[in-house]
């Protein structure tokens, strides 16, 4: 059996073999009008009211982890993955797959967290489900979350509505998330003042869709791939490009520095409390104040522009003035970060 055929730690990496996983196996199975988009969350079909629907496993290690932990993070990915779809969050159910011999004490930090965070959004956990499994078999625990939301805007958002024109916003600095999970795995004995940026972006993203209205045409969460691989599905999917400018990237310096040190490229580092808008030029400027005025957005900043030229690629301005291709990564840079 060739390696093409056993699935790899890189078939987790948000970047070309998941989308090639996606869409060669689950996509091929379950094909329906619906999955086909691909969206972070789907829209559902209801009487009264138009509906988002998602669900997201959660595997991060360590468990816990500066600015945040696994029960932290299960909430907010779900609560933002409806947020990509301008849907408030209206309930949440959550899965535990716990190994024997795991800490009850830890497990009622985790819950206590997941709590918080979900009464931070007013969003309640009504329903879930717990399997444990024998030592060895399950890292600690797992957490799945489920989410259900109510689209409020009246138009659709996705990469089929960007036009050429329109500015790519990004609610704040980049790599925090899965530059923090690596110091706290203790590999390099980093002493670096970095935090999760993990975070429910429902209420920020509320304050752009006030700002914007129609004018706010698509959102993503740039987790798995980070803003790199956001970027490149975007100009895939609505056949245009982007011109990305460098130095109007916020980037913490200890981030910075972790990169420098590691070799790693923060534009495709994982990020959890981060969001990814485009929006009509008219808007823009109301929403750039508008999220630098919430505590989630103050290095919120407009870092492209949505083009005819190079049609499906992301150009990007480097501080020295040259240009190169960004492109989502092939394989798994920081394994078990979400």
């Amino acid at each position: 059996m060739s390696t093409d055929e056993r699935i790899l730690i890189g078939h987790g990496s948000g970047g070309k073999l998941y989308r090639d996983l996606v869409g060669d196996v689950f996509v091929a199975a379950f094909s329906n009008p619906v999955l086909d988009r691909l969206d972070d969350a789907a829209e559902l079909a209801s009487p009264g009211a138009r509906l988002a629907f998602t669900t997201d496993a959660h595997v991060v290690q360590p468990l816990e982890f500066p600015g945040g932990d696994i029960g932290t993070l299960a909430v907010a990915g779900t609560v933002n993955d409806l947020a990509t779809a301008a849907a408030r969050p209206l309930a949440l159910a959550a899965a535990f797959i716990i190994e024997e011999g795991f800490p009850l004490p830890a497990l009622r930090r985790l819950c206590a967290s997941m709590g918080r965070t979900a009464s931070s959004v007013g969003v309640p956990i009504v329903t879930g489900d717990t399997k444990v499994v024998q030592r060895g078999l399950a890292d600690g625990v797992y957490i799945t979350t489920t989410g259900v939301g109510e689209i409020v805007v009246a138009h659709r958002l996705g990469a089929d509505t960007v036009r050429p024109g329109d500015l790519v916003l990004l609610t704040g600095s980049i790599g925090d998330h899965a530059a923090a999970v690596l110091a706290a795995r203790g590999e390099f004995h980093l002493a670096l003042d970095i935090e999760s940026d993990c975070a429910p972006l429902w209420h920020l993203v509320a304050v752009a869709l006030a700002a914007a209205g129609e004018d706010l045409r698509f959102l993503r969460d740039p987790t798995r791939g980070g803003l790199t691989t956001v970027l490149a599905e975007l100009a895939e999917s609505s056949g245009l490009g982007i011109e990305v400018e460098e130095a109007a990237i916020p980037i913490s310096a200890p981030v910075q520095a972790l990169c420098d040190l590691l070799g790693y490229d923060p534009l495709v580092l994982a990020n959890e409390g981060k969001m990814v808008m485009v929006v009509g030029p008219e808007s823009a400027a109301a929403v750039l104040a508008a999220l630098r005025a919430h505590p989630l957005g103050r290095r919120a900043a407009i870092v492209g522009e949505l083009t005819e030229a190079h049609p499906r690629r992301v150009a990007l301005r480097t501080a020295f003035g040259t240009r190169r291709v960004l492109d989502m990564p092939i394989g798994e840079l920081l394994p078990r970060i979400c």
